[in-house]
């Protein structure tokens, strides 16, 4: 069976091999259609001849001419439109590289301090370890970074649509899963922590969940836009009640009413947990703590692919 990194190297391809390809694809649309309208449109040139045309103003080459007025200024223009072509992907491939690695910077970041595969739960203890976790200025400091980071996100994945398939360079860290995770980390401290400065972390959560609707909105996803706070969630109390134990026996001061702690959280989860979820499968991100969980087990099998060949053993039995 394909392991995880396999497949990741094979996916790897996908976003760079169609991005170069779509220039091409434009080039070669470009060529047949002006061909056949320089065959429309001229008296001297049979079909083979107006592919030659076409080809030869496209390319700027030059070779083939013949003296009409119309066919003339379709060879400048079809000319005009192959440097225009041209000069946008030699712009365009810079602009997406800068983007891709203004990124990447903060989800190789994130490594060392969720741990990987990331966890919102080890991030919160390797922030508690380092005594930055009640520290209020380098929290709200902490916060204010990836509210940056998720502003730049929204802009870039919008408006690049071909970035959001870029993988990272290491098959274990994804856009999709730090993004999960950063929001869950902070949305467990809002909820969980017995501590006033978290409340400022709403406002990171809140940039978290807009930016990925807005990619979200990109790709034609389905989502509530307004959930109720009581909504149903991914994650269940199970899950929840084992985050909330690993905190409290790591001495972290908790809100006694496990309850309230829950309802809270699930409150914050409702507004991006369909979001993050589709997302990941998307991109097929790679493991993750309730972000892609629910696509691979944690030894990076599918979940899916497992089931379906349960499946056919039962049918090969019966």
């Amino acid at each position: 069976m394909v392991n995880y990194a396999q497949r990741d190297r094979i996916l790897a391809y996908f976003a760079p091999v169609a991005l170069l390809t779509t220039p091409l694809v434009w080039l070669f649309l470009m060529w047949i259609g002006f061909a056949f309208m320089d065959f429309a449109l001229s008296a001297q040139l049979d079909l083979r001849e107006s592919f030659i045309m076409s080809g030869s103003s496209l390319m700027t080459l030059g070779f083939k001419f013949t003296d009409e007025l119309p066919i003339i200024i379709l060879g400048f223009v079809e000319a005009a439109l192959g440097m225009m072509l041209t000069a946008i992907l030699i712009g365009y491939l810079p602009t997406i590289y800068s983007a891709f690695s203004a990124r990447e910077k903060f989800v190789s970041k994130l490594e060392t301090r969720a741990g990987s595969p990331p966890s919102p739960v080890e991030m919160i203890l390797r922030l508690n370890r380092v005594r930055v976790l009640m520290n209020e200025g380098q929290m709200q400091a902490f916060g204010a970074e990836w509210e940056d980071w998720f502003a730049q996100l929204e802009e870039n994945h919008t408006s690049i649509g071909a970035l959001n398939f870029f993988r990272s360079p290491k098959p274990n860290r994804s856009w999709v899963t730090a993004s999960g995770v950063v929001m869950d980390s902070f949305a467990l401290m809002i909820s969980c922590i017995d501590a006033p400065h978290f409340r400022s972390l709403a406002v990171s959560v809140r940039a978290g969940y807009i930016a990925l609707r807005s990619i979200a909105d990109f790709f034609g996803m389905d989502y509530a836009p307004d959930p109720y706070s009581t909504d149903p969630i991914t994650i269940d109390r199970y899950d929840f009640n084992l985050a909330y134990d690993q905190l409290q026996e790591a001495g972290i001061l908790l809100y006694a009413d496990r309850e309230q702690c829950w309802r809270d959280f699930s409150g914050w989860r409702v507004n991006y947990d369909s979001v993050v979820r589709q997302l990941a499968e998307i991109t097929y991100a790679p493991y993750a703590m309730w972000v892609s969980d629910h696509i691979l087990n944690p030894d990076g099998t599918d979940k899916r692919v497992l089931a379906q060949l349960a499946q056919a053993k039962n049918r090969r039995r019966s």
